[in-house]
């Protein structure tokens, strides 16, 4: 396994060759267009026009009317019920100069637009046209007329010089890491030959890790103990594995998370949705915190069964929560340059401090509301069907209150400026008539009760809705639904320990869950992104994003129980490695941003290539550190 490291870490040095190399860069179109149209006015405009940028094309519009300038504006797809933006205005071409009416704009790659052109002279619209364009693309919008008896408008768009294809870096990324796999397959094979496996042990001399200690955020282990007392005390004659399937789920999450944060490589559908919706960034942070709930469950039950009081336990959790919230105010903080202690610009809610307040609410939870022999299957019960529901139905009682306080919060509670339960983004959205309204009783709460200088100042959906409101996506009143969706981890946790070894009741309850969850997030949404009764959203963290990311959440973690800790046909490799230190992989990877080797100098920061280069590097150099603190057995817990 030591070679695996050398071999990733050559094959990230590989990738960023390949990346690099010639024809996968993006150019940024130097020189006159191709087929932009003769004249000497025409290539002057074209070697005026901007320089590109990534994301964007060239649009060139030429206005043949000769009485009436015209009015360029665009939508994007992405932005429901939103006003057009203006672009540019075009004036009218003058025959008798020879000179056209030109303008030349930058327009958006990332999402389908539809463009709109109307007169300068009483607002008529004269044509409306839907495009995608491609990445550093040259286009021509030529409006004319057809004939000047019927004086007909028509609008064209011609190509002038053909987009690149901005997904050839993900496609070579791709390739680069099935290689490694492939290799890795390999590898294993030959370590089933005796002579082989023989010398290899002999002389890499490796040492078995006997006894993982907790992960930070619980151990998934239903059998290890965590108590301090260094005297071993066996509740069973034999030893039970540690499930690697939940590390393995921890540090998939972690390790999406961690690329996405450092950029995706600019990719869009590697950044939070603007609003309503999901993309790959939306998945990893309920994920994270669905696998913690399972943990809770996990590790509370070895501590009390390892015979540590509730007290001791309870002191515990509320270290461990407050060490949590303490490191995201003052180690994670986008403000950090300015100083951790800043309080006029310090944002108070994070991801740290939301884990922090989560996991205390949860395993307090737990911990009052567990029952002595409930996990064993002691205990009478009229329906064994729901032996891992029903002794809990206090913790349930107390979820579905927090559920109806989020709710009467969301849609009841009067926020000044903006109609009741309004869940959308302002700005521009819903036609602009709530500009000031960013998250509705949400983000009123927050600029409430933190103030509008502690909470997030560039929400996601300041991009594609020109917000203006800060909007902070962990906030106070997303946290309850946090808390649900711990709650939901810490019900697969209890499906773990009622079942112990009965692979297929476990497996066959988490596809039920999955189902149930499937099935509430359908009637919630409407099956629709928008036109739901609440919709996915991500920023709001409302209850269809819970029940769908734990839909998800289910399902995943069935594959991988199944892949790891029944069949064994994986052993969790890589990912189980950053999930086996994931606090310490995501302080870090927040600390060390900016600093080399995860972040270096472009030489073209335009470049999607580049910039996929260095985010897959500085990821993978995250799981190859992991990976040397998990063979020395360093672990760091808190």
């Amino acid at each position: 396994m030591a070679a695996a490291a050398g071999l990733v870490a050559a094959a990230a040095a590989a990738l960023g060759a390949l990346l690099m190399a010639p024809g996968l860069t993006q150019p940024h179109g130097e020189g006159p267009p191709e087929g932009s149209g003769p004249g000497p006015r025409w290539g002057a405009v074209a070697e005026r026009r901007p320089p590109g940028r990534m994301d964007q094309a060239l649009l060139l519009v030429r206005n043949e009317l000769p009485a009436q300038g015209l009015r360029l504006a665009a939508l994007s797809s992405a932005c429901h019920q939103c006003l057009y933006q203006f672009l540019a205005i075009i004036p009218p071409s003058n025959r008798s100069l020879r000179k056209l009416g030109t303008a030349a704009v930058m327009v958006d790659t990332q999402r389908p637009l539809t463009l709109l052109l109307n007169s300068s002279v009483g607002d008529r619209e004269l044509c409306k046209i839907q495009y995608h364009f491609g990445e550093f693309g040259n286009y021509s919008l030529v409006v004319k007329t057809l004939s000047t008896s019927t004086k007909t408008v028509s609008c064209d768009l011609v190509i002038n010089e053909g987009p690149i294809n901005s997904y050839l870096p993900i496609l070579f990324a791709f390739l680069v890491y099935m290689g490694i796999l492939a290799i890795l397959i390999v590898g294993r094979l030959f370590m089933k030959i005796d002579p082989v496996r023989n010398w290899v042990y002999k002389k890499l001399n490796p040492r078995e890790t006997d006894r993982l200690i907790n992960s930070e955020l619980g151990s998934p282990n239903a059998t290890d103990s965590v108590s301090s007392d260094p005297t071993p005390r066996l509740w069973s004659t034999a030893s039970r594995q540690r499930l690697r399937s939940l590390d393995t789920f921890r540090g998939l999450s972690l390790i999406i998370m961690v690329f996405v944060n450092y950029g995706g490589g600019k990719y869009w559908f590697f950044k939070h949705e603007s609003w309503n919706g999901l993309t790959v960034a939306d998945l990893v942070f309920p994920w994270f915190v669905f696998i913690m709930g399972t943990s809770i469950s996990l590790s509370l039950s070895s501590m009390l069964r390892w015979g540590s009081s509730k007290w001791k336990v309870l002191r515990k959790i509320l270290w461990r929560s407050f060490l949590l919230i303490l490191l995201g105010i003052i180690v994670v903080n986008p403000n950090y340059c300015l100083g951790p202690l800043s309080w006029d610009n310090l944002r108070i809610p994070g991801v740290l401090q939301r884990l922090g307040f989560t996991y205390l609410v949860v395993a307090a939870l737990e911990l009052l509301f567990t029952r002595a022999g409930a996990e064993s299957g002691t205990l009478e019960m009229p329906c064994p069907a729901l032996q891992d529901i029903l002794p809990y139905w206090p913790q349930w009682i107390f979820i579905l209150m927090l559920e109806v306080i989020w709710l009467c919060l969301t849609f009841l509670l009067p926020v000044p400026g903006c109609p009741r339960g309004y869940l959308g983004p302002g700005g521009i959205g819903d036609f602009g008539k709530y500009p000031n309204c960013t998250g509705g009783a949400a983000g009123y709460i927050d600029r409430l009760l933190l103030g509008e200088k502690h909470i997030y100042q560039h929400p996601s959906s300041s991009v594609i809705y020109q917000t203006t409101m800060p909007y902070d996506p962990e906030g106070i009143l997303g946290t309850i639904n946090t808390i649900f969706m711990a709650f939901l981890g810490l019900q697969a946790g209890k499906i773990i320990l009622f079942y112990k070894d009965q692979h297929k009741h476990i497996m066959s309850r988490f596809f039920i869950w999955s189902i149930v969850m499937g099935i509430i997030s359908a009637i919630l949404t409407k099956c629709s992104k928008e036109e739901g009764f609440i919709p996915i959203n991500k920023n709001l963290w409302s209850i269809s994003y819970v029940t769908t990311m734990s839909c998800f959440a289910f399902i995943l973690l069935l594959l991988i129980y199944y892949l790891v800790d029944v069949k064994r046909l994986w052993s969790g490799a890589p990912f189980f490695y950053p999930g086996m230190n994931s606090i310490l992989v995501y302080i870090g990877h927040e600390v060390f941003e900016n600093y080399f080797p995860f972040k270096w100098k472009m030489q073209d920061s335009q470049s999607h290539a580049e910039h996929l280069t260095q985010n897959l590097t500085a990821t993978t150099l995250w799981v190859i550190i992991s990976y040397l603190l998990y063979r020395r057995r360093i672990f760091w817990k808190i």
